[in-house]
């Protein structure tokens, strides 16, 4: 796909990169990805997406801006509070980079409509709060094989990783599910959202702008992405960490003896 005149000034420094150059920024260009979340992970995906150049940007969020949201969901503004976040990250992203098409989904991700809403993009991330959607998310993209950069923070704290569990890796074993990280969801209750236990909201930056570099790198084929390994980011140390992630032989979505054949467990 070719770049316009315009779009080669605007996106100069990355066309100066040997990793990504004029071949990678045509991929960008022609990428669809599906951010789950208008929130504080979904903000600086959104951003740092639109300002890449990638050529459509799909947005599944039914909440509407709060002002205690602003603290760190930075593609929302004042003037956005009480409208739904899809359309205030939408204007904001048509300001930042009117190359950029965006598609908006002003509901929830369920059984019935998540494989084909996913179906439509080429990678998805997930900058989702609460597990029953994690899991829904992550189960959509295996059966719709595609890549799902995920993503969550606490307090201080947070981690990602790249699934692809249906591709197998040098070992001539899956990579690894969400289902290999979490087995199970915990006893409600147990881990609170930010909504309860509070984040600072420049860790949800870092944690979302790591996303976006993953995707970014997915996209271009630059450098080594983070399938089998979870990246873990602690600020008040402060450190990165990151360690392997094996397939479980056990787990009930790609295991030996797999139990879930579809997303029917979610309705």
């Amino acid at each position: 796909m070719a770049l316009t005149s315009e779009e080669i000034q605007r996106y100069k420094r990355h066309l100066l990169l040997h990793e990504i150059g004029g071949q990678g920024q045509a991929r960008l260009k022609a990428a669809r990805v599906l951010v789950v979340g208008a929130g504080g992970l979904g903000s600086p995906l959104l951003l740092y997406l639109a300002a890449a150049g990638v050529g459509t940007l799909g947005i599944v969020d039914d909440d509407t801006v709060s002002l205690d949201n602003l603290q760190r969901q930075v593609v929302h503004t004042t003037s956005s509070v009480g409208t739904q976040k899809v359309e205030s990250a939408r204007e904001t992203l048509a300001a930042l980079n009117p190359h950029v098409a965006v598609e908006t989904f002003p509901f929830r991700l369920d059984a019935a409509n998540a494989v084909d809403i996913i179906s439509r993009f080429d990678i998805v991330t997930d900058g989702t709060d609460n597990f029953a959607t994690r899991y829904l998310v992550a189960d959509a993209c295996y059966f719709a094989r595609r890549p799902l950069v995920h993503a969550a923070v606490g307090p201080f704290d947070g981690y990602i990783t790249t699934l692809k569990p249906y591709e197998t890796g040098p070992d001539g074993k899956p990579y690894p599910s969400y289902r290999c990280l979490f087995p199970e969801a915990p006893p409600a209750g147990l881990v609170p959202n930010c909504a309860e236990a509070g984040v600072m909201g420049s860790v949800v930056g870092v944690v979302g702008t790591l996303q976006a570099t993953e995707v970014i790198k997915e996209l271009t084929g630059t450098g080594e992405g983070l399938t089998g390994r979870l990246l873990l980011y602690d600020a008040k140390e402060p450190r990165f960490e990151t360690v392997r992630v094996a397939w479980d032989p056990e787990n009930p979505l790609t295991g030996e003896k797999p139990t879930i054949a579809d997303l029917s467990e979610h309705v």
